[in-house]
């Protein structure tokens, strides 16, 4: 039972980069003006969304999950420290200590690895 949830957590969390990615592709010149508005260059959202469609699959399949949460955990902090830095917009407050706590989510996952439901599950041996 621990192994579901486990997988339901993984795809909980990685269902914010999905969903922030596909829309990224839908609205790629609002997302383009929005990203120069903060001194980001336009050209990084194509590595942005290939980003967030490519590493949460591979943390819902638990595939190179460990790698992926490290990566998703830091561009989380990045995109926290960059975007939502204004404190006295209490919406960006929000999505600071959302971004936060993405990042603690990926790390826990980094951590403790996938469990028994992933691609990369660890074989067990048994002696004969």
């Amino acid at each position: 039972m621990s192994n579901l949830m486990d997988l339901i957590a993984r795809i909980f969390i990685s269902s914010v980069f999905l969903l922030s990615g596909y829309n990224k592709i839908f609205s790629f010149d609002g997302t383009v003006t929005w990203m120069e508005g903060y001194g980001v260059p336009g050209f990084l959202l194509w590595p942005t969304i290939v980003l967030e469609i490519i590493l949460p699959i591979l943390i819902i399949v638990g595939y190179k999950t460990k790698i992926s949460s490290i990566l998703l955990a830091i561009f989380s902090i990045a995109t926290a420290l960059i975007f939502h830095l204004d404190f006295d917009n209490q919406m960006q407050v929000i999505a600071l200590l959302k971004n936060f706590g993405l990042a603690g989510g990926f790390i826990f996952i980094a951590v403790n690895g996938p469990k028994d439901w992933a691609i990369d599950k660890k074989k067990k041996y048994v002696r004969l």
